[in-house]
């Protein structure tokens, strides 16, 4: 006799708390000439951050990808597919944002190819390095979205025509703060790894973001206005600032006991949940998904 029943559904990345959401944001024909509290310094940290999403988020994919086979628990196993879902997403909504700082004249590809070579530098090291690497610029990013959404700050310095891209990527890099880390914890995580990954990440990606930051500032001539200088600095990495903030909270990495889930966001993330996708969410409206589903 033929068993007919039906497989259990493998679990999606929706099952697990992230799924992929894809979405059409309007963008402005023209963005805002300085759309970081009218700063041209801040504007261009936030147009150079933008460039080198898509080179990160492509690597971040490929070293969490390579370990996948040997995750053979079934809510990781989805874990990773959201994780990786989302990520192919933010990379294509940030490829139309640098698009438009491009036609705003900004010359963003320079900070995207400096980061996507400082990457290929990375690539050369072992995979489980590289992954290591991976869960050290997660926890960067996941402290960068949990600054965001905690105060209203970031929200009345940007300007809104980009301010809710922001917002919904900083959303999804909570959702999935923990994926990285949880599969390098399925090959075992080593402490040696994970300390070389401080150096290795600033000697690559960060010297290339900030020489980015810096052929922006040149290119648009920003360099001779030193009061704007002085001002996004201050904006950016002043006592109590934005930047400064997320750096002090960057060397918990290091603890023996680190775990990204450790610092507990599900509040955080359920409150900005209802407030971009609930019923009556600000970007449920960009939401593309097949009709009677709704996403969240």
């Amino acid at each position: 006799m033929t068993d007919t029943a039906p497989r259990p559904r493998r679990l999606q990345g929706a099952d697990v708390g992230i799924p992929p959401r894809q979405l059409d944001f309007r963008l402005p024909d023209e963005l805002a000439p300085w759309a970081y509290s009218e700063n041209a310094t801040a504007t261009l940290f936030l147009a150079m951050l933008s460039a080198i999403f898509p080179p990160g988020e492509d690597f971040f994919v490929r070293s969490v990808v390579a370990f996948r086979d040997r995750v053979t628990d079934e809510e990781l196993r989805a874990r990773v597919a959201g994780f990786t879902a989302q990520e192919v997403i933010h990379s294509r909504e940030h490829d139309r944002l640098n698009a438009a700082f491009r036609d705003r004249g900004f010359p963003v590809g320079v900070p995207e190819k400096a980061v996507a070579t400082a990457l290929k530098v990375l690539g050369r090291t072992s995979p489980r390095q590289q992954l290591a690497c991976t869960a050290l610029m997660e926890h960067f990013t996941a402290v960068l979205a949990e600054d965001i959404l905690s105060t209203d700050e970031f929200q009345k310095r940007v300007h809104g025509d980009i301010c809710e891209l922001w917002l919904w990527h900083a959303l999804e890099e909570l959702e999935h703060k923990s994926v990285t880390y949880e599969v390098y914890e399925v090959i075992g995580t080593d402490q040696k790894e994970r300390d070389r990954s401080v150096p290795l990440v600033l000697g690559t990606v960060g010297v290339a973001a900030v020489f980015g930051w810096a052929y922006l500032l040149v290119q648009q001539g920003v360099w001779r206005r030193p009061r704007d200088l002085r001002e996004g600095w201050r904006l950016m990495f002043g006592p109590g600032q934005f930047m400064r903030r997320v750096l002090a909270r960057m060397p918990v990495f290091n603890h023996p006991r680190f775990h990204p889930d450790r610092h507990d966001t599900r509040a955080l993330e359920q409150r900005w949940r209802e407030t971009l996708f609930g019923a009556q969410g600000t970007l449920t409206e960009h939401l593309r998904r097949p009709a009677g589903k709704r996403t969240v």
